[in-house]
């Protein structure tokens, strides 16, 4: 898989999700994604296009900032 494909996957789930969901939600979602924890470089490179990552509840959330 490559970055692009990462992005885009987790960009849909995300989009039809604004309150956010945790990794393991879209991992859930998406077969495709079967690492158990997603690439580092990855998801910082996704937070410079929007992403945001918050503890709620103990929990770590994934949305698209607005």
């Amino acid at each position: 898989m490559t970055y692009e494909e990462f992005r885009q996957i987790i960009m849909e789930e995300l989009e039809k999700a604004p309150e956010g969901l945790t990794w393991t939600q879209i991992r859930e979602r998406r077969p495709e994604l079967y690492q158990r924890w997603p690439n580092n470089k990855w998801v910082h490179r996704l937070e410079d296009v929007g992403l945001i990552r918050e503890r709620v509840k103990g929990r770590l959330i994934w949305r698209i900032e607005k």
